[in-house]
């Protein structure tokens, strides 16, 4: 079901509309009635604006004037934001933290001729009770941009450089528009989305001319490349495609296409997933055939919990033991319905193409590529290509892993009731808005004493303001800023809290010291408590060093199925302005030995640990990045950075947890770790191993705590690229179902040739220890590592045999119950 709607009526503030510039409709949603008095900390302009209302800036909401230039005008104002490039300078600016802007559109309609350019760190806006309609004009041409909407502008004549690495294009949102393209030329696309994490596409319409005219080439998103990210909430209507993807990685869910020549074109990916996609009236409904036969560009791609209606359901080249590279084009189709599809999945070339799987039916699981499960659980022995692979313990069965090359229907797979809604979907939820709470219900930090300047010490009127949001039952908004907290903060286990253009909590100080004493920075409930708690548009930082800083510690378990969550809050670690963790003290060095205690490691050594889900704990997380930052983001160099932070994400208990478009990078000893847990819903992980690592390895300069921590000891290693960041780590971890995961490394010591070409850079990714069973890891990726897992100790999967576009892919690894029983094989 459609989340847009005009016909919500919320309290209005009195506001003679009179006084509104073309007689503009008032805004019955909270955030455009809110007296918006937010600073960005560390901004040396006092006056500089984070958020912008486009009638501020001379928009006419009426649809009569063009309000192209008024909108961009708001977009870049002060006028030295960070963008822009040319063929002989390149990119005037990488990145920033101290320019953000939130540019807020009212409900209306507005005409526009040319691109909206998005400047870094911009979030657009519109209305979430009457969401704006940006009207595309007759007359409108691209000029510098390749979209009504653009993130990342190609610099003319410089080779294909953007204003912005694609892979590094952070801190963006786009919401809440409608976007009409009936009128508008036949080249136009709607949005062009070539973004990195911590972005969000969410609530977006774009309407565009009937499939069927002649030279029709509208898309309604363009993304060719990137490292996402997550998108959500989007309907299309029309066009010749609906969606033009490309990225690393991506997670999409409800994605809703309707009437297009082709539904979703995938360019190319390492993994993508696609939960509730919905594809009716379309000619062809998927289509992965992009590099062809011999050059496969899809890395691999999950669809769950979907319908397909399209004379042509699914395209793609893949066929098992012939494609190329060998497990490129690796497909999951789980729980997804093909009624009005005459072929499900077809071979490349036209309608004659070789059916693969008929249509007109609810496919439970299917599944194509590389298949792995553990040894002393059966294999079924089908083989395409007339081998298998093994790999393990040479004098212990238990300890190996057998492949099997696969293209076809397979048992499905129970979930657990636990993580599925009453439709026995996989539970998802959006994030919240909160369009039916009037202007009262919300409370101001800024109002409510906090300083939010970077400066000041926040801590006692924090914890005042969120115990007085609690009781009041008011919502707890974060005013752009950054809030210092020097001792733990008790967030009570009922409450709801947004923050301002990602709001900053920085956490700093003696309290977080001593790593063999680790203290939250904030404490959500405590162990036991249940509840309501949402959070969403915050940023956890620490400045200077906090070793024994756990940044969130998560204790609340939910009331109601969903009811504690977090939606677009991340975790940026060092390298930006404020930190005291920046490149003049934390630049990386090759070529100096690092070891534990010296100068490097005591001034930039960060936190503990940045999320950590207690044993008694459960909660729903969507796009939440947890990066230590690899360079720096506001210096003016931009150089790379040496930032030692312990841990990533620990998730303990019963559960359940769903994680979705999550990632963890550049920790010591890992990126995730699920620990004595079960029931996890993952859709799409990604990590990345830390740059310096090789100088030092992972046990510097965080010494394991094996019986309070379940850290990783390394104590195993043999080779020298053994100790590394484990991408995932599961350690007496049951239930875990984990839909599209990518985990990297790229370095040895900041140097890439040494090991990347021979899949060297480190010696496993995935560690499986203790009393596992029932781990299934769909659309699993790799990268410079030798071997994907390690099972008790035994390396298996080896990256050789499981050579897709750029990764090592195996469509799934399973270790299943320990009754020995394989259950999707």
């Amino acid at each position: 079901m459609s989340r847009f709607s005009r016909s919500r009526i919320l309290p209005v503030l009195a506001l003679a509309l009179s006084s509104l510039p073309f007689g503009a409709a008032q805004s019955n949603w909270w955030l455009g009635q809110y007296n918006h008095v937010g600073k960005v900390a560390f901004q040396p302009d006092p006056n500089y604006k984070a958020f912008r209302n486009v009638l501020d800036y001379g928009c006419d909401p009426t649809g009569n004037q063009d309000s192209t230039q008024c909108i961009n005008d708001a977009i870049q104002d002060p006028g030295n934001r960070c963008g822009g490039g040319d063929a002989t300078r390149g990119r005037y600016c990488e990145s920033s933290t101290i320019t953000p802007a939130l540019v807020y559109i009212p409900p209306g309609t507005y005409k526009v001729s040319g691109p909206l350019v998005m400047w870094y760190a911009t979030q657009m806006v519109g209305d979430a009770v009457d969401p704006p309609t940006i009207k595309v004009a007759a007359n409108y041409q691209n000029g510098i941009g390749l979209a009504v909407f653009d993130a990342d502008i190609y610099i003319p004549d410089a080779a294909g450089n953007t204003w912005y690495a694609n892979q590094n294009n952070f801190f963006r949102q786009l919401r809440n528009f409608v976007i009409d393209m009936t009128e508008a030329p036949l080249f136009v696309t709607g949005i062009h989305w070539q973004v990195a994490q911590a972005t969000h596409l969410n609530n977006i319409r774009i309407n565009m001319r009937a499939k069927s005219e002649t030279n029709n080439q509208q898309r309604g998103v363009h993304a060719e490349n990137g490292s996402g990210g997550f998108m959500s909430d989007i309907f299309t209507d029309g066009g010749n495609i609906g969606l033009s993807l490309g990225s690393q990685q991506f997670t999409s869910r409800n994605i809703q296409v309707s009437n297009a020549n082709t539904g979703i074109l995938m360019g190319f990916d390492w993994v993508w997933l696609f939960m509730n996609l919905h594809i009716t009236g379309c000619n062809v409904g998927f289509d992965m055939t992009t590099g062809g036969f011999a050059n496969q560009a899809v890395g691999s791609v999950v669809i769950l919990d979907s319908s397909i209606s399209a004379a042509q359901g699914i395209l793609t080249p893949y066929a098992p033991g012939y494609s190329s590279p060998q497990s490129a084009g690796s497909l999951v189709l789980e729980n997804v319905d093909f009624t009005g599809t005459p072929q499900a999945i077809a071979a490349a070339g036209g309608t004659a193409a070789r059916t693969i799987l008929p249509g007109n039916q609810k496919v439970a699981l299917f599944a194509q590529g590389n298949a792995w499960t553990t040894a002393a659980q059966s294999l079924d022995g089908q083989s395409f290509n007339g081998t298998t692979c093994s790999f393990g313990n040479d004098t212990d069965s238990r300890y190996t892993a057998q492949e099997v090359t696969i293209q076809r229907t397979l048992a499905p797979i129970e979930r657990p009731a636990s993580l599925v809604d009453a439709n026995g979907n996989w539970y998802t939820r959006s994030k919240p808005q909160y369009e039916d709470v009037p202007l009262s219900g919300f409370s101001s930090a800024l109002a409510s004493g906090l300083v939010g300047d970077g400066n000041n010490d926040d801590t006692a009127a924090m914890q005042s303001f969120l115990d007085a949001c609690s009781a009041n039952n008011q919502i707890c908004f974060f005013d752009k800023g950054a809030y210092i907290v020097t001792d733990t903060i008790r967030v009570p286990s009922n409450i709801r809290i947004v923050g301002e253009l990602y709001s900053i909590i920085m956490g700093t100080g003696s309290n977080f010291q001593d790593e063999n004493n680790p203290r939250p920075i904030w404490r959500i409930g405590n162990p036991g408590d249940s509840g309501t708690v949402e959070i969403s548009d915050l940023m956890w930082e620490t400045r200077g060093p906090t070793p024994g800083a756990v940044v969130v510690e998560w204790n609340v378990r939910a009331s109601s199925q969903g009811s504690v969550g977090m939606w677009d809050a991340h975790f940026r670690i060092g390298a930006t302005a404020g930190t005291d963790l920046q490149q003049d003290r934390c630049i990386k060095a090759p070529d100096t030995p690092i070891v534990d205690g010296d100068a490097k490691t005591q001034q930039c050594t960060a936190a503990f640990l940045l999320l950590h889900i207690t044993p008694k704990s459960n909660g729903y997380f969507e796009n939440v990045w947890g990066w230590v930052s690899d360079h720096e983001l506001d210096l003016d160099t931009r150089d790379q950075v040496d930032i030692f932070n312990g841990r990533g994400f620990l998730i303990e208990g019963d559960g359940p947890n769903w994680l979705y478009g999550t990632s963890a990078e550049h920790n010591t000893l890992y990126n995730y770790q699920w620990s004595n847990t079960r029931n996890t819903f993952a859709g799409v992980i990604q990590t990345e191993t830390a740059y310096y690592q090789g100088n030092p390895n992972s046990l510097v300069p965080f010494t394991p705590q094996v019986e309070r921590w379940d850290d990783p000891t390394f104590e195993d290693c043999e080779q020298d690229n053994c100790a590394r960041t484990w991408g995932a780590r599961f350690v007496n971890a049951s239930d875990i179902y984990i839909y599209g995961s990518g985990l990297y490394n790229f370095f040895e010591n900041y140097n890439t040739p040494i090991c990347l070409g021979t899949e060297t850079c480190q010696e496993r990714m995935v560690s499986i220890e203790g009393d596992c069973s029932n781990i299934y890891l769909w659309a699993f990726n790799t990268k410079g590592s030798e071997y994907m897992v390690s099972y008790e100790g035994n390396d298996l999967l080896s990256w050789s045999v499981n050579r897709a576009n750029f990764c090592a892919g195996a469509v799934l690894f399973e270790l299943a119950g320990s009754d020995g029983e394989d259950m999707a094989m």
